[in-house]
């Protein structure tokens, strides 16, 4: 299997879509919708409840990183996984420079780290200052997180402000505890409770 995206261009692809005619060739009407504001699509965005994560790479003067709530796994055979980065960051130049990356899970007592790699002011010296990191395949993996892995960069794309990033994961560690969540731009967690699991 190709780990690349693959793109459907076809509407005929589309289970029970109609073929193309003579007539309306790609008759597409969504696309010339205006649709809602950015501010509507923000608020609808904040009621997805995620976990939260920080995305590091090695850029040319040392780690990078930054927060990420975007992140879902793809596939387990081949193991993938697919994080969204915005458009413009170092850390997603990195990640398609160097074609290597680490994707950590936080814990919900890691809220101040979330919040330092999320803060547009804070330097990447200043988001790595006081944190435990070891270096795996080349890349800056944090300590105490609730799992990580450490992935080689199968496919970089553009969809508006952000890139879909589409990581192999080739090594991961997997610890106890709870994770970090986000919604409704804030931090939370949950309220039962997690059994351990180490891996």
């Amino acid at each position: 299997m190709s780990a690349r995206l693959r793109i459907v261009t076809d509407r005929a692809a589309v289970a029970g879509a109609p073929p193309p005619t003579a007539d309306r060739p790609h008759e597409e009407p969504l696309h010339e919708e205006p649709g809602p504001g950015a501010a509507r699509c923000l608020g609808l965005y904040a009621k997805l409840a995620a976990g939260v994560t920080v995305v590091t790479a090695r850029g040319a003067d040392g780690p990078l990183g930054m927060t990420v709530s975007a992140v879902t796994s793809l596939s387990a055979r081949p193991p993938l996984l697919l994080a969204c980065l915005r458009d413009g960051s170092r850390t997603l130049a990195a990640v398609r420079g160097r074609r290597v990356f680490a994707v950590h899970l936080l814990r919900e007592e890691q809220r101040e780290l979330a919040g330092r790699f999320a803060s547009p002011t804070t330097t990447a010296a200043e988001r790595f200052a006081g944190t435990d990191t070891r270096q795996v395949l080349g890349v800056p993996v944090l300590a105490g997180a609730l799992a990580w892995s450490v992935c080689l960069t199968e496919d970089v794309r553009r969809y508006g402000d952000h890139h879909l990033v589409v990581g192999r994961v080739a090594a991961v560690h997997v610890g106890g505890g709870r994770p970090l969540l986000w919604h409704d731009r804030r931090f939370g967690a949950l309220t039962e409770p997690v059994p351990d699991a180490a891996g």
